[in-house]
């Protein structure tokens, strides 16, 4: 349905399809809101502990153990054997 607009072109608040189109947006604003505060609680499957930003708190044995993994993939991706393995793909 459309908006029904005034003499002036703007939107009539005291209909009924004004109203609904209010209410749906405020409804999607908490839902939004309520999404947003589940995902800064979030964890991983191995239960790591995140900091507020999402990342991984490396502070934490876990923390230390995945950043110990990722500096690992990191030293490997760069080594002469990958290197080579590249050059013949």
């Amino acid at each position: 349905m459309a908006l029904q607009k005034t003499a002036s072109g703007k939107v009539d608040k005291r209909t009924k399809e004004y109203k609904e189109l209010v209410e749906r947006a405020r409804k999607a604003r908490e839902a939004q809101k309520k999404a947003a505060k589940k995902a800064t609680v979030k964890k991983s499957a191995k239960g790591a502990k995140r900091r507020a930003d999402g990342r991984l708190d490396q502070r934490t044995k876990e923390g230390k153990e995945a950043a110990a993994r990722m500096a690992k993939a990191r030293k490997a991706k760069g080594s002469l054997k990958n290197k080579i393995k590249k050059l013949f793909k």
